[in-house]
């Protein structure tokens, strides 16, 4: 017994002061050896396993098939446990399984028949997608998908469909949509029929889903994990509502404190990463009782999830940065909750919702509920339908000097929020730039490429919350204004494309905001409807740049912007300011360069006039 405590005294001393351990990870390794450097593990899991507060997993390059379900997590911001890819080293942890024995139909047509067993208890061919909100234009979708050479194919509804394939008019890309699959499932085996076209799949890489996610704990209170350098794929996992659990490739749980960093998320089914709830609050509850409505059934969650332990002490948190997210249908990153007090930093996000075949009230680059005090920053996001979306308690949330473009619904919507929320700083540069159904924004040294449409929404109660809390302090419909536009630059020709139908509502300049029930503010904008070049942006290579015409700011007058200046947001009864009381002020423009005190309109500082050219803004 007291050499027990003897090693259990000298274990805690050593994590306690950072000499903790480091486990490997090899794909040429054994599960039966120590997970040492010489002698590592050969899955992700076991290590996990082994993992305690303070560890280290290191995983060599390699492809690693696995759900890892990590039993515990870290203690604090200073004792995690950090899953890492080798440096250097490409590390793919992927929900697939390679199928090779496909066996030809007929030109182009191949199918194989798997017994049910390979997928053990979740057989995606057979889980359909669906949840509040989701729509499947009337015909059912399936979380699993078939891979060719890492491109996935679209899924159809019939064998004869698979045979005769037609061009999906929707698709972003539409000449991918004639290589298609289809599923049959009985009681014993699955058998997937699918097009190829020219290509043999069993001379190619031919893949499967057949896992609902890759990185995601079955358990609550695993905080303060890190996740480093991989990429991730192919995971079937499930659509994501706010009032259901959310589970995407990679996702948090009802937990607090993760850092995902630095890795490359694709071609997730739904969503690549999800901060989001878990299933005892609520999971799809208006598809098991639509005699309420959606937006009661939600008010109702939130009051779970706050006697579940919802606020900053338990749960949130979490830094999401500097990872490459494509190739996802529903979301890039979401989050209900689980999504406050949170930052987003310098994420490239691109071709999210890019197949279309099914639609729903949830789809974005980035889709937030309850993003309280979370800070949105330096994101490119584009080819995502509709980039960020904020729906439901808004609150303290900045979003700042981040890159929109190509997004054909619109870069930001807004709806049904009290404020305060901070837009700041951005490059809006879609056809529509703003959907605005909301009330207590601040819209601060923007550039608006696109238009702005406002809507009030007087059918639903909303909550708003105690400052920098998750505790409601009351409910409210949105009847309009108390906005603050200040020291934007408006660049906005008239909507040219009728795909949707708020664009009959198109109003320019600030007209639409006439009749608002509560006061706003608008100050120091420049607008410019003939700018000669229109500005436009110009991908090369990695870069992207932004195109500008010659803009003189004429008598605009303007002054540096601060928190006294915007005031309070009127029914929370909050100031514009950082996450931690203090105030802000905007002294700097998109690219970090300092303000001057009369500063230009927009997002880039310059003296009496922009003059035509060039900036690199990513």
């Amino acid at each position: 017994m007291n050499r027990i405590l003897f090693l259990l005294f000298y274990f805690t001393l050593f994590c306690t002061t950072g000499y903790c351990t480091e486990y490997y990870v090899s794909s040429k390794g054994s599960d039966t050896n120590p997970g040492t450097e010489n002698a590592p593990f050969k899955t992700i899991g076991k290590a996990a396993q082994m993992a305690y507060p303070g560890d280290v997993i290191t995983v060599h390059g390699g492809v690693y098939r696995e759900w890892i379900n990590p039993p515990r997590g870290g203690e604090s911001n200073d004792k995690r446990i950090t899953y890492r890819a080798a440096s250097g080293e490409r590390v793919e942890i992927k929900g697939s399984e390679v199928i090779t024995d496909w066996k030809k139909t007929s030109e182009g047509i191949w199918k194989v028949t798997i017994p049910n067993t390979f997928f053990g208890a979740y057989n995606p061919y057979r889980d359909e997608v669906y949840g509040d909100w989701f729509e499947g234009y009337g015909r059912v979708h399936h979380t699993g998908e078939v891979f060719l050479n890492g491109v996935s194919l679209y899924e159809k509804e019939s064998l004869k469909k698979v045979v005769c394939p037609e061009v999906e008019k929707k698709s972003i890309f539409p000449e991918q949509s004639l290589y298609v699959w289809y599923a049959e499932v009985t009681d014993e085996m699955t058998t997937i029929y699918a097009n190829f076209q020219k290509s043999n799949p069993n001379k190619a890489l031919t893949e499967i889903s057949a896992r609902p996610t890759c990185f995601y704990p079955l358990q609550e209170g695993i905080n303060y994990i890190t996740i480093q350098g991989f990429e991730f794929s192919q995971a079937a996992t499930q659509w994501g509502a706010p009032t259901a659990e959310q589970v995407g490739m990679i996702a948090t749980h009802w937990n607090k404190g993760w850092i995902i960093e630095n890795n490359i998320i694709h071609d997730s089914k739904c969503s690549g990463i999800t901060l989001g709830k878990e299933r005892e609050t609520g999971h799809n509850v208006w598809l098991q009782d639509t005699t309420l409505d959606g937006s009661l059934h939600y008010i109702e969650v939130t009051f779970n999830t706050l006697r579940k332990g919802w606020s900053k002490e338990n749960i949130g948190s979490h830094i999401v940065r500097n990872n490459t997210i494509y190739n996802c249908e529903q979301t890039a990153i979401c989050g209900s909750m689980g999504s406050a007090f949170c930052l987003i930093e310098n994420n490239h996000i691109y071709n999210i919702w890019t197949k279309r075949q099914f639609s729903g009230a949830e789809i974005g680059g980035i889709k937030f509920h309850g993003a309280i005090d979370t800070q949105i920053l330096h994101n490119r996001i584009h080819r995502a339908g509709r980039a960020l979306w904020l729906d439901w308690m808004t609150q303290g949330t900045r979003v700042s000097k981040n890159l929109f473009y190509d997004n054909d619904l619109e870069d930001i919507f807004v709806e049904v929020n009290h404020g305060p929320f901070l837009i700041d700083n951005n490059i809006l540069a879609s056809e529509r730039s703003l959907r605005e159904q909301s009330q207590g924004g601040a819209y601060v040294h923007n550039l608006f490429l696109g238009g702005i449409y406002h809507f009030t929404e007087r059918t639903r109660y909303t909550p708003y919350h105690l400052p920098h809390s998750t505790e409601v302090a009351g409910l409210s419909i949105i009847v309009g204004g108390d906005n603050r536009f200040v020291n934007n630059l408006f660049i906005n020709p008239l909507p040219t494309k009728n795909n949707l139908e708020y664009n009959k509502d198109y109003k320019p300049g600030f007209s639409m905001y006439n009749e608002t029930e509560y006061p706003m503010l608008i100050e120091g904008n420049l607008l410019c409807e003939q700018a000669i070049p229109y500005p436009k942006i110009e991908e090369r290579g990695d870069e992207v740049y932004l195109l500008l015409p010659t803009i003189e700011r004429g008598d605009i007058s303007t002054a540096i912007v601060d928190s006294q200046r915007l005031g309070k947001a009127k029914l929370p009864r909050q100031r514009y300011e950082n996450p931690d009381g203090t105030a802000i002020r905007f002294v700097t423009d998109y690219l970090d360069h300092p303000r001057a005190e009369q500063p230009f309109p927009g997002p880039l500082e310059v003296k009496e006039k922009m003059s035509e050219g060039l900036v690199r803004v990513w």
